[in-house]
């Protein structure tokens, strides 16, 4: 089952000779269940990716669609209401709610829609990222890893159709980096979850299904397996 489809998504920004085309004519698919990692150096137009595929920015042209609804043909208020309901993001510097413990940080999102959390399954998901033990500490409390462990069940808590992640392991050393990768994979076989992660570390790119990389605006499918051509 098709879950994302980006057709001939361009970005561009300024004009005359100021003017920057972030995207060029982009287009791909994931599939339901699918792990996919963008790679690219700096400035190579993957996070201006990421941020049109989320709804946080217009693209100049093309379209962006989840399940067959297209992102940016929907109006503001509707546009948000989907996103909060369809895509889970994980970003580099976690983001957590400072005054809310890490249970509270995981279940907001739901609670942001009225409605009451499945109490079965935030258990699970405190489970499986390991913070049973940690469910009533704040943010201060917690070690990097942790933090963005909390940012991962916050990101999965509502099944998302999609999970956006931004760096998730820019801000970690070695060991949780290695860690939060095996957690998303994890949720990827799980829950069938669709993960779109951008990253500029190619080592971490070992247990993904599909390796997309970004050069200049241009978007180059390296297919499964692909980090023996990463380097």
């Amino acid at each position: 089952m098709e879950i994302l489809k980006v057709q001939n998504l361009c970005k561009t920004y300024g004009k005359g000779e100021a003017r920057v085309d972030a995207l060029k004519d982009v287009s791909f698919a994931l599939e339901k269940g699918e792990f996919a990692a963008v790679v690219g150096e700096s400035g190579s137009g993957k996070s201006t990716l990421l941020n049109c595929i989320g709804a946080l920015d217009a693209p100049s042209s093309g379209s962006v669609t989840i399940e067959g609804q297209n992102l940016h043909t929907m109006k503001e208020e509707e546009r948000t209401i989907f996103r909060r309901r369809n895509i889970g993001f994980i970003f580099q510097s976690f983001q957590l709610v400072s005054e809310l413990t890490v249970e509270q940080n995981i279940i907001f999102p739901i609670l942001l829609d009225y409605h009451k959390p499945n109490a079965q399954d935030v258990k699970e998901i405190l489970d499986m990222l390991g913070l049973t033990e940690r469910r009533s500490h704040l943010p201060n409390q917690l070690s990097g890893g942790q933090q963005q462990r909390v940012a991962i069940g916050r990101a999965l808590i509502t099944r998302p159709k999609l999970i956006l992640a931004d760096e998730p392991t820019g801000n970690l050393d070695s060991k949780n980096s290695q860690d939060v990768m095996d957690l998303l994979t994890q949720a990827s076989r799980h829950y069938q979850q669709t993960i779109l992660m951008i990253t500029h570390n190619n080592n971490l790119t070992v247990s993904v299904d599909r390796v997309l990389r970004v050069t200049d605006g241009v978007l180059t499918d390296l297919g499964g397996n692909a980090n023996e051509r990463l380097s």
